[in-house]
């Protein structure tokens, strides 16, 4: 099964409101907020990259506090 690891950078002060929409989405199995250069890391399981790529781009990059993503898929 096809797993990715999203990096995100987001606008200040969306903690909350951030993981709650993130938690709502298929394929998500987990969202954390960590320090560093990154705010939030999210682990994305579906059963084909196509759907993991879809959940990215369509779902978690059109997030109105998104500022920017890194993706790194598990091999």
């Amino acid at each position: 099964m096809p797993t990715a690891y999203v990096l995100i950078n987001t606008e200040a002060d969306v903690e909350e409101e951030f993981i709650n929409e993130v938690n709502q989405l298929d394929g998500v199995k987990e969202v954390a907020s960590v320090y560093g250069r990154y705010d939030f890391i999210v682990i994305i399981e579906s059963e084909n990259m196509k759907k993991v790529k879809d959940i990215i781009t369509w779902k978690i990059r059109r997030i109105r506090s998104v500022k920017s993503t890194i993706t790194l898929i598990k091999v």
